[in-house]
């Protein structure tokens, strides 16, 4: 057993499986095909990333066994599962249904979900990205009865599960999204009594308790909105939510990305910090590879991280290491966006440009 839990976020969506995707991806390959069909944007410019592995079908369990045994083999030994829940279903789950709750080979890297409860716009099709924040597709947000359902849901399909992540007995569970969370349920006071009840559901089920999560959002450490919704949480309310801990989806949420990856860690640091000193939660260190979603856009929309090296982000990953080793009262995780965030530039899968770099850096941090 390793001493230390490092957690990479998977986007779900490299993937044909779903059928609601293709008004995103017409071709049927998921969000590969923004990876597949890059263009030059200026003479300048030109994203030209290409994965090693091939734009494989990660709701396949063959596949997914190998992409299982290779985190294994370089320290990575949870993935938390971005998931969807959009008009009254789910959307894009067949990555974790399919793929990896299918692998032989999932007790070698457990996993946990994070509620991405953000409302769906045209950020996914090229043809249409343009109009990116104009256009909701489908809300995030949800009222009480379907939050019930959703967490009736996930407690029998995916709680009970032998390979899902626990913190002392207690499943993890996070969400992205704390405006859009208030905002379905009815109020920050609604959401408060519905994550009550949520944690009674889990412990009706026979767990000793739920570990709930939050996503953090902005550079004071205070802001526990999204960028997909307006508003605010404030700290009383989000204390009368009783997370358990928070963490980070990504350093582009607190930290300006266009500019080099050295400089974004000092504004890391601050963070850390800040958090450190305005919350009781635990908070569990994040990292992040970098940033560049110029690949879902027609035209270059600039912010692009810099310097952002393999061995750049081991200094990061050796960072959130010595806070965990500072903090020696706490478990030891470490969130890593991610796993398969291609167009934005921030993955850990091998690639053309730097090979397994990046899971060699992970290797040598926090590999036994």
């Amino acid at each position: 057993m390793q001493k230390y839990d490092v957690a990479a976020y998977i986007w779900p969506a490299y993937t044909g499986d779903e059928p609601r995707s293709r008004q995103f991806w017409k071709e049927g390959i998921g969000e590969w095909q923004s990876v597949k069909n890059s263009q030059r944007k200026t003479p300048e410019y030109f994203w030209d990333r290409k994965p090693l592995w091939g734009y494989v079908n990660e709701a396949d369990p063959y596949v997914m066994e190998s992409q299982i045994s290779c985190a294994h083999d370089h320290g990575v030994n949870v993935f938390i599962y971005d998931w969807y829940w959009y008009d009254r279903r789910p959307f894009l789950e067949q990555c974790l249904d399919n793929g990896y709750l299918k692998a032989k080979n999932n007790d070698l890297v457990k996993f946990y979900i994070m509620w991405a409860n953000h409302d769906a716009n045209n950020v996914w099709n090229i043809d249409l990205s343009d109009d990116y924040g104009r256009t909701v597709i489908w809300e995030g947000s949800q009222p009480r009865p379907e939050f019930e359902k959703v967490v009736h849901l996930i407690i029998e399909k995916y709680f009970k599960h032998p390979s899902y992540y626990k913190i002392d007995g207690k499943p993890v569970f996070m969400f992205y999204d704390l405006v859009n969370l208030a905002k379905g349920l009815g109020n920050a006071e609604e959401a408060a009594k519905a994550l009550d009840w949520f944690r009674n559901e889990v412990v009706k089920a026979g767990f000793p308790g739920l570990h709930l999560q939050a996503a953090a959002w902005g550079m004071n450490g205070t802001n526990l909105s999204g960028v997909d919704s307006n508003g605010g949480i404030s700290k009383q309310q989000f204390d009368d939510m009783k997370f358990d801990s928070i963490t980070h989806y990504q350093f582009a949420h607190f930290a300006n990305m266009n500019r080099d990856y050295l400089e974004i860690l000092e504004d890391v640091k601050k963070q850390y910090d800040i958090i450190d000193t305005n919350y009781t939660n635990t908070y569990f260190p994040h990292v992040s590879i970098g940033w560049d979603n110029n690949p879902r856009f027609k035209r270059f929309g600039g912010s692009v991280t810099k310097n952002n090296t393999p061995e750049n982000f081991e200094t990061a990953l050796r960072m959130a290491k010595d806070y965990l080793d500072n903090h020696p009262e706490q478990h030891k995780l470490v969130t890593v966006n991610s796993w398969n965030e291609w167009t934005e530039t921030s993955y850990l899968e091998p690639d053309n440009l730097y090979g397994y770099g990046y899971l060699e850096a992970v290797k040598r941090v926090f590999g036994e």
